[in-house]
């Protein structure tokens, strides 16, 4: 049971809930055990002994599971919490959504749009979702924000500055504004602005809790099209790449922002990717995409484990890695091609390179033995992941360059040039399209640029996120 202290933070918690909340919510009823208040709230989480809560207005606290009635801690023994997307390409890294019964085939004017929000401002990142909000960031008024939305009904719910974003310091030809997707983790958000600036935020308010600038503090140099990686969360760690010659990798203490090492080992400039996690030969590791190099450092330490090079890398190097079991599999654009590595502890070995895939930024996803992703010159390329081999590609109108994700046994894509959406089936027996609907209206931002339609679509809790700069949608794919 829990002492004085305690029960009486926690029944301040539940009066102050209680007088919040309309009583004919569907939340369920949360009873305290020794006081035997209640209040309605959903289930976001259960973790560490510890259960998060939200309230109907979309604020969220955390209990200890002991501190609740037997009934409740019975219930949370089997209770399932709603599926999240707390980062870019989902809680694995992988872009694969845990989401099931979802529609097989979309009617012919596509699935149910739920809402559409306006005021998105400038940018390319797309959206995380944790705790009932959506998160994501955008230029507004010269300045990079994170903003924040309820994710039921698109509301504004807060903003907050990340820093100024004068559209200068990168190459805006192709459109301005922040581009790596936010990372939400136990009550803060964090997010990067193409400039390099790298804020962490309550969730609940926006309000800043630390700063960093990884130009100006570590050393970093702004990528040509500016910094787009997403920040990554290990424990409690925050995990980026400033790139440079202080070291390319850098980790701080999640919650304060204190340095706790860099890679100095490793001084290559920053490319576009994104970090993600590895435990080859049992090390914990992260590992990373640099123009020529792919490379892993050691989680505790930062240190240089092992590279592997990609001579043919140019321009500009994207798409995240996927690291499954000892394996990596990489792939980059501008017609360099792609490999599969297998690494351990401290060693790096090339499977095979070749060029069946040259995928520029849309993305890749790893589904049975496969790799699903838009190949340069190709369309949309069904790869065998053992061999390398091609199995099937389908290019034509609406599949010649994009973004794709899974979930539920299907492909979701997205073609760059005219903003539609497709559904297929994910297989390697073929290409089956079954369902396209277009996004019911178009950005005026990108006029003037280059810039295609290229934030990556996220799909979960029955929902499918799209995002046309100022412009975010959300539909019903579940029906």
């Amino acid at each position: 049971m829990p002492n004085a202290p305690q029960s009486r933070l926690l029944a301040a918690a539940l009066t102050a809930a209680i007088l919040c909340v309309s009583p004919d919510l569907a939340g369920r009823t949360w009873t305290e055990a020794e006081s035997g208040r209640t209040v309605e709230a959903d289930l976001v989480r259960v973790s560490d002994g510890k259960v998060t809560l939200r309230r109907s207005y979309g604020k969220t606290f955390e209990l200890a599971t002991t501190s609740l009635s037997s009934a409740d801690q019975t219930f949370l023994k089997t209770a399932k919490a709603p599926a999240e997307w707390p980062t870019w390409q989902g809680p694995a890294r992988d872009n694969i959504s845990p989401d099931t019964g979802l529609l097989k085939e979309w009617p012919k004017e596509g699935p149910k749009l739920v809402w559409s929000f306006d005021q998105g401002g400038k940018g390319y990142s797309s959206p995380s979702i944790a705790g009932g909000k959506l998160f994501f960031t955008g230029s507004r008024k010269g300045m990079a924000e994170i903003i924040c939305l309820d994710a039921a009904t698109g509301k504004e719910l807060w903003s907050a500055a990340i820093g100024d974003d004068p559209e200068k310091g990168y190459n805006t030809g192709w459109g301005g504004g922040p581009r790596g997707a936010p990372t939400v983790s136990e009550g803060h958000v964090y997010a990067m602005s193409a400039n390099g600036e790298l804020g962490c935020f309550d969730i609940t308010n926006g309000k800043r809790v630390w700063k960093k600038d990884l130009v100006k503090g570590f050393g970093g140099k702004v990528p040509g099209w500016g910094y787009s990686e997403s920040p990554l969360v290990d424990g409690d760690k925050l995990v980026v790449t400033p790139g440079g010659k202080q070291g390319a990798i850098v980790a701080f203490d999640k919650k304060s922002g204190k340095e706790l090492w860099r890679s100095k080992d490793l001084t290559e400039d920053a490319q576009y990717s994104s970090l993600v996690i590895s435990n080859a030969g049992g090390k914990r590791q992260y590992v990373q995409l640099f123009m020529n190099k792919l490379a892993g450092v050691d989680g505790e330490s930062g240190d240089l484990l092992w590279t592997s090079e990609w001579p043919p890398g140019r321009t500009a190097v994207i798409p995240t890695p996927i690291c499954f079991d000892d394996k990596v599999y990489m792939t980059s654009g501008y017609g360099a091609g792609c490999k599969l590595v297998e690494i351990g502890a401290d060693s790096a070995k090339d499977v095979w390179e070749n060029k069946v895939m040259k995928n520029h930024h849309g993305g890749v996803v790893r589904v049975d033995g496969h790799v699903y992703g838009f190949s340069d010159g190709a369309g949309l390329v069904c790869q065998n992941l053992e061999s390398g081999d091609r199995v099937w590609s389908e290019k034509g109108e609406g599949l010649q360059k994009g973004a794709v994700s899974y979930a539920d046994g299907m492909l979701f894509g997205l073609d760059e040039h005219d903003g539609s959406v497709f559904l297929a089936e994910a297989s390697s027996d073929g290409f089956k399209e079954l369902g396209r609907f277009s996004l019911p209206r178009e950005t005026k931002l990108r006029e003037g640029t280059q810039g295609k339609v290229w934030t990556h679509p996220v799909i979960i809790g029955g929902r499918l996120y799209l995002r046309d700069q100022d412009l975010v949608f959300c539909y019903d794919v579940k029906g």
